[in-house]
């Protein structure tokens, strides 16, 4: 399938910007480059019924901030599923701000509350920081979310490459340990190879937003030396054992270097007995969930999350 026309609007755009790659410049100077970047493509803010942030004691023994998105006003001590989202950006860049907007309409269409991670960006806090800060967010969603009227024993992990790495190592995580029970797995083109050496990795180097040279920058901030890639904390396709997982949506693109591990993900998640649902958005690139403001499919994979939020989580 051909590129998306509307996204080969956004790449002549970026191109014509002449704006260095994230690589070229220091992690500060690509955050707010980041930040540009996605407010072009989403500018107008999604309405939601109520958004705060909250502060919780991390794993460092310093503040951890979560963002709440709630769609609707509960009652009678309801208690709401929660989704606890993890923003991607290569471990480096990303925020709250950056994924606003996908939070929204992940609420606002799912009817479940989502929290937000804060988690620790590299190169200042590395592997294992922002795993660290993910699990103690979920870890409070068990202990705590009541306090917050969310349903401990409907809690889905998710989030967009970085961020859909770090759910699918929190579902490891929890499996191992016992504890927490994740309900739901929302994976959207998820980094989940220890190096990038799939064939998607050098048919898509460049050209399509996400560089082979951005890359493998991000994992040099991000990693201690060279042994972390072999720990599933990293690379979760190094994991021993995929059983007993939760069932996953697996979203992958067609023009993404990470298209191949995902797919190589989902089929092990398959090949040990879990409900998995993968979805290759054939003619979209890497990124493109958050650029539902010039790009219609955008919306429709945002609806199509939502949907599986919905269904995995409504209450029996």
């Amino acid at each position: 399938m051909p590129l998306d026309p509307q996204i080969q609007t956004v790449l002549q755009a970026v191109k014509a910007a002449g704006l260095p790659e994230f690589w070229q410049i220091t992690p500060d100077q690509a955050r707010e480059q980041y930040k540009i970047r996605v407010k072009r493509a989403d500018p107008v803010e999604v309405p939601l019924h109520r958004v705060e942030d909250k502060p919780i004691e991390g794993p460092d023994g310093g503040a951890l901030m979560l963002r709440i998105y709630r769609p609707r006003e509960t009652a009678g001590g309801e208690l709401m599923p929660v989704l606890a989202w993890f923003h991607g950006g290569g471990f480096v860049i990303g925020d709250l701000d950056t994924h606003d907007n996908a939070c929204r309409r992940l609420a606002a269409e799912s009817d479940c509350v989502v929290v937000a991670v804060h988690y620790r960006l590299a190169p200042e806090s590395r592997f294992p920081a922002a795993v660290d800060d993910c699990m103690a967010a979920v870890r409070w969603l068990a202990t705590k979310g009541h306090t917050i009227g969310v349903d401990p024993d409907r809690i889905a992990v998710g989030g967009d490459s970085a961020g859909g790495n770090l759910a699918t190592v929190c579902a490891l995580i929890a499996r191992g340990e016992g504890y927490p029970r994740i309900a739901f797995q929302l994976l959207i083109y998820p980094c989940v190879a220890p190096e990038p050496e799939t064939p998607s990795h050098h048919q898509f180097a460049e050209g399509y937003l996400l560089s082979r040279n951005n890359l493998t920058w991000f994992y040099r901030q991000y990693l201690r030396n060279a042994r972390d890639t072999q720990d599933f904390r990293f690379g979760p396709l190094e994991a021993d054992d995929f059983s007993n997982l939760p069932p996953a949506l697996v979203l992958v693109a067609g023009y993404d270097p990470l298209r191949d591990e995902g797919v190589q993900y989902a089929t092990k998640l398959i090949n040990a007995g879990n409900r998995v649902t993968l979805v290759n958005y054939e003619g979209m690139v890497h990124g493109f969930l958050l650029m539902a403001g010039v790009v219609d499919a955008a919306k429709r994979a945002t609806t199509e999350c939502a949907m599986a939020l919905r269904a995995a989580l409504q209450r029996r």
